[in-house]
């Protein structure tokens, strides 16, 4: 037991046998994972293997099946009583759900708004910071992500990279202690996917946790701590960049990368 509690101590995110199942499919078959504080994880593999469910749950917009799922020490959704799990209420979930900052596929930026009213939007109104707080941090964010000028713009007066920069800040806007991604540059035109990598990797370097589902495995061996290759819903192989991409022990790890490498 000692040695689990050291565990969930230097981790940010702990799963254990964590399944999910969608009416009689079942997605995830057993997840264990820790995400140490202060890593990047980038979570590889083909499409349908689990990957985006187990960061939705992450974050409880997906809820689990089965298992444990902690962020942070605390149960992502639920809370345990005499052993037994009871689901928190809605605004409890709200709550620690903004502890964790989420960038999706497609930027989700709502048009009729400029971007700092994007960035703003959040802390102001979910969190009820008074705007006099938050605009100059979000000026701060959107110098962070290099479109220190553009607050006063559009999202549809932005290239698709710009937009996802955005993303990043607006979600960087609540002050989260985690950041996930999922396949942030998977709708972007090829010579915009650079621009975005580069400030999830300065995102890194400062320390930030990250969970990131994503194809880029140029950006995964470079800038993740850990890599994690999922197929069919569970856990494949795990461990350093260099031990998954270059000495893969798993025939199927072998074969996926032999494919995208």
């Amino acid at each position: 037991m000692a040695t689990q509690k050291g565990i969930m101590n230097t981790a940010m995110v702990q799963a254990i046998g964590v399944r999910k199942q969608f009416g009689s499919t079942e997605i995830l078959k057993g997840i264990d994972l820790t995400v140490e504080r202060g890593s990047v994880t980038c979570l590889i593999g083909p499409s349908g293997s689990g990957k985006t469910t187990f960061l939705r749950c992450i974050n409880h917009l997906e809820k689990v099946s089965a298992g444990r799922l902690y962020v942070d020490q605390e149960l992502v959704g639920y809370e345990e009583r005499n052993g037994l799990l009871h689901e928190k209420k809605e605004k409890d979930t709200a709550r620690a759900r903004m502890s964790a900052g989420m960038v999706f596929q497609r930027f989700n930026l709502f048009p009729h708004m400029t971007v700092l009213e994007n960035i703003i939007e959040a802390p102001t109104r979910v969190a009820g910071r008074p705007k006099r707080d938050v605009i100059p941090e979000a000026q701060k964010l959107l110098e962070r992500v290099g479109l220190g000028d553009r607050g006063m713009a559009y999202p549809q007066e932005l290239s698709g990279g710009q937009q996802q920069r955005i993303a990043i800040a607006r979600a960087l806007a609540m002050k989260p202690k985690l950041m996930l991604f999922d396949e942030p540059t998977s709708a972007l035109d090829p010579e915009l996917v650079g621009e975005v990598l580069e400030v999830m990797q300065a995102l890194a370097e400062t320390g930030m946790t990250m969970v990131v589902v994503t194809h880029e495995l140029g950006f995964a061996r470079q800038v993740g701590d850990h890599v994690v290759f999922m197929d069919a819903g569970v856990v494949v192989e795990s461990g350093s960049p260099d031990d998954v991409f270059n000495s893969p022990q798993h025939a199927r790890t072998q074969a996926f990368l032999s494919k995208v490498l």
